[in-house]
């Protein structure tokens, strides 16, 4: 399971009447992020039936949850409708989740015939999927933590960057900041784009002419990481810090390395190739 899954505070149901369901009505979960803005809003106004009124809800710990059928895996001609598991909230409706979903719950919660999941269960999001989230799973502690950075809502901006320091993204990743320095484009000859702020993520460098927003919500570590230098000798030797310069460009004889003593064949256009004759 992904740390990086987002646990929202409240969420807003919204519902059609279906036919398979315990209660006859099968809902679309949406929620609330960090700032308060209701997403997914669009696809869900479109699919809900607005005689239904929505409901929202705290998203609390929560138990009473049932598994109920299969939903999906068929084809109408070219779309194919992948499977997911229809499960019951407490609270009276039924939603869809994830066949790996479905599997990561039933290795942390027991499913017990006619009484359903035992434990208590959050809603969380892993980017556009819903995720029913085990209180009892051994990453939730993680998660929860991540989750109360992202919802402190700290916004790190340019003026703040302190080179050599390590600031957690919205991914969940620690990143070291390096420092501002110009970019060369490979592939444009080499022309120089400018200042970028460059990072260090992981064995890989990432470079933006300006701070992304809500990229980073956090500085974990404000002191120069140990590991700074070393990894600067690494960034040196990246062609988009050090571009190639044509000045230092040297011509060697490749034939003054082969043994013996070879001639330089004419261009055989019938075989799209030059030859290497020995004399």
């Amino acid at each position: 399971m992904r740390s990086s899954i987002f646990i929202p505070k409240t969420i807003n149901v919204g519902y059609q009447n279906r036919s398979g369901t315990y209660t006859g009505k099968l809902a679309y979960v949406i929620y609330y992020d960090e700032k308060g803005k209701l997403r997914k809003e669009t696809s869900w106004n479109g699919w809900r039936d607005k005689n239904i009124p929505n409901d929202e809800y705290d998203n609390v710990p929560t138990e009473g949850f049932v598994l109920n059928k299969k939903a999906g895996d068929y084809s109408t001609g070219w779309d194919h409708r992948h499977a997911y598991c229809r499960v019951y909230d407490p609270r009276g409706f039924e939603f869809e989740i994830t066949i790996e979903n479905l599997l990561y719950i039933l290795e942390s919660a027991n499913c017990i015939k006619g009484k359903g999941l035992e434990g208590e269960f959050v809603y969380g999001w892993d980017g556009k999927d819903l995720v029913l989230m085990p209180v009892e799973s051994p990453d939730y502690k993680e998660i929860s933590e991540f989750n109360k950075i992202v919802h402190n809502n700290e916004c790190i901006k340019a003026k703040d960057l302190i080179i050599g320091a390590t600031y957690l993204t919205k991914d969940n990743e620690n990143w070291i900041y390096m420092g501002k320095f110009d970019v060369y484009d490979r592939y444009g000859n080499w022309e120089n784009k400018g200042k970028h702020f460059w990072f260090c993520k992981g064995s890989y460098f990432e470079h933006y002419r300006s701070m992304p927003k809500n990229k980073f919500i956090k500085c974990v570590d404000d002191k120069c990481n140990e590991k700074y230098a070393n990894i600067f000798d690494k960034l040196e030797g990246n062609p988009e810090y050090s571009p190639y310069d044509k000045c230092n460009e040297k011509y060697a004889n490749i034939f003054d390395k082969l043994e013996g003593n070879p001639e330089y064949s004419p261009y055989d256009s019938s075989k799209n190739e030059y030859k290497i004759l020995y004399t």
